[in-house]
């Protein structure tokens, strides 16, 4: 696609990133690709984007004034935190103190925060568990007093952290497994605030989840996909996402008119947002999140695929206040796809990857994080994933199928 960002005699636009994680590189490569200037900012000296991008700051993307100060020397005309929470306030708060694209500060925050984005839900109307605040101080005999006032489960989790990081369901209130969840959840919370909220009964078989695409404070891109997970390692952290959902007509229109609401209630006004939603037993949608974000695991490429959109650039394009078109909602895709989180269930070394001769003609994509020989993490969060696979099926039940019996057709070797 054509370049449209040239300024004559000043050279290229510069754009700020926010995070060069492996996630984060296709949104740097995809603005290189458009001919602007990426001046990337991470504070971990091995990130691999500052091999891509053409400035890198070696500084924490959570130090605002930092960050403001970085981009006004970068002359920059745009801002990204593409699909992290960490720096999705600071991206708006540069924004708005440059006169840059951006959505508002304060729903930015509200959706960065999950103490925030719950009170927002309960004080507007939108259906919201009961749950309590606690400090990152709070002990187990805390828990217990606060619980009293709940219904078990229970889930306990920090509230600015993403990918399922320190969350918990507890299903009793027996002392040894609160300190553990506690010891869980104060491990990922960055700003000491923990939540207690009340577990949410499904009424269908799995967590909605995917992102959508705002524009002009409409969604235009519906990329509602469902989550799958591994049952094994507690079945809350996202293994991979399935197109289509499995939901009936009634049920995506429930969704898609509850999303749509908090968009303009929040007053978003442009960009991918990732969403998770639970349908209760009675079929209403529970927001579990709506993140001022592009999801992880690579959804926005998942999705760009399936819409034959390329979501990537997108995020690039409006933060720097251009457009395209990026209007779908899912009646002219065709076939299922999913993709496959590679993932450890124990500790150690990977040492091989083996697919089935039945799941290889559907693998389309493959990415690895790892390579053969190197330590990898059991998976208990989204960060620990060794790769991701990207699958096509002629239909649900030939994908399902296949998924049911993943074990036997994804083998991973960790010695």
């Amino acid at each position: 696609m054509e370049a449209v960002n040239m300024v004559a005699g000043d050279g290229p636009q510069s754009i700020l990133l926010l995070g060069g994680s492996k996630h984060q590189v296709p949104a740097i490569e995809a603005a290189k690709r458009l001919g602007y200037r990426t001046v990337l900012c991470d504070y971990l000296p091995d990130n691999p984007g500052q091999y891509v991008a053409d400035v890198f700051y070696q500084e924490s993307t959570v130090d605002k004034e930092l960050m403001l100060r970085i981009a006004r020397s970068e002359n920059v005309l745009g801002v990204l935190a593409f699909g992290t929470d960490v720096a999705a306030s600071t991206a708006a708060y540069i924004a708005e103190h440059m006169g840059l694209p951006t959505n508002p500060l304060a729903s930015v925050e509200i959706l960065s925060e999950k103490q925030l984005f719950r009170t927002f839900l309960s004080d507007n109307g939108f259906p919201c568990p009961a749950f309590q605040e606690l400090s990152i101080d709070a002990t187990a005999l805390d828990v217990v007093d606060t619980a009293k006032t709940m219904r078990l489960p229970i889930v306990l989790k920090p509230t600015d952290s993403s990918g399922s990081k320190g969350v918990t369901i507890l299903r009793s209130l027996d002392q040894l497994k609160i300190e553990g969840a506690l010891a869980e959840a104060k491990a990922f919370s960055r700003n000491g605030t923990l939540l207690l909220e009340e577990y949410i009964e499904s009424g269908f078989p799995r967590v909605i989840g995917g992102d959508v695409f705002v524009v002009d404070q409409q969604v235009v891109f519906w990329g509602i996909m469902s989550c799958l997970r591994d049952q094994q390692l507690g079945g809350l952290v996202p293994v991979g996402e399935r197109w289509p959902s499995g939901l009936d007509e009634a049920q995506l229109a429930s969704v898609h008119d509850c999303i749509q609401a908090l968009v303009s209630k929040l007053g978003i006004r442009f960009g991918e947002l990732n969403v998770e939603i639970i349908i209760a037993e009675d079929g209403t949608p529970y927001f579990l999140e709506l993140a001022a974000r592009a999801g992880g695991n690579m959804i926005p490429n998942q999705l760009s695929d399936i819409a034959g959109i390329d979501l990537v650039e997108a995020n690039v394009r409006f933060a720097m206040g251009d457009t395209m078109d990026v209007a779908f909602d899912g009646a002219s895709a065709s076939g299922c796809y999913a993709t496959y989180m590679l993932h450890a269930k124990t500790d150690g070394v990977f040492t091989g990857l083996d697919l089935s001769s039945a799941i290889r003609p559907h693998v389309y994509r493959q990415v690895l994080y790892s390579e053969e020989g190197s330590r990898v993490a059991a998976f208990d969060n989204a960060s620990k994933a060794i790769g991701v696979l990207f699958l096509r099926f002629d239909d649900e039940e030939q994908m399902m199928a296949m998924f049911d019996t993943i074990d036997k057709h994804v083998v991973l070797s960790i010695e």
